[in-house]
């Protein structure tokens, strides 16, 4: 079954931190380059993170230095460490294999919401 579930969102106050969680199926996650992406309400997805099979990462500027993204191979997850978040970083955070387009398969995501 091919398949990708995230989890972890909620709502944080600024400065705050989370991590979020996505289990893949082994189809997707085997050999892929994995990534965290996200959509702010009015906005297109856009890539915040990713991930080599090796460890390799890659981060977009506006999260670098706060983010972490980590892969676990055994088990098919992949989690994005968010240290110090702020108003703009309130999206919608989906996982997937990296370049994923809008006809891949895709989770439901997982809300982060950022507010005092």
């Amino acid at each position: 079954q091919v398949r990708l579930v995230e989890s972890g969102g909620g709502l944080v106050q600024p400065g705050g931190s989370l991590r979020l969680s996505c289990a893949a199926s082994r189809s997707i996650f085997t050999g892929a380059i994995m990534a965290w992406y996200r959509q702010a309400p009015g906005k297109q997805r856009e890539l915040v993170a990713r991930i080599t099979r090796p460890g390799y990462t890659s981060y977009a500027d506006s999260v670098k230095d706060r983010f972490t993204i980590s892969r676990d191979n055994a088990k098919y997850t992949v989690d994005l460490q968010m240290n110090n978040l702020q108003p703009e970083d309130t999206a919608i955070y989906y996982c997937n294999k990296y370049l994923a387009t809008v006809y891949d398969i895709w989770g439901q995501g997982t809300q982060v919401t950022v507010s005092s």
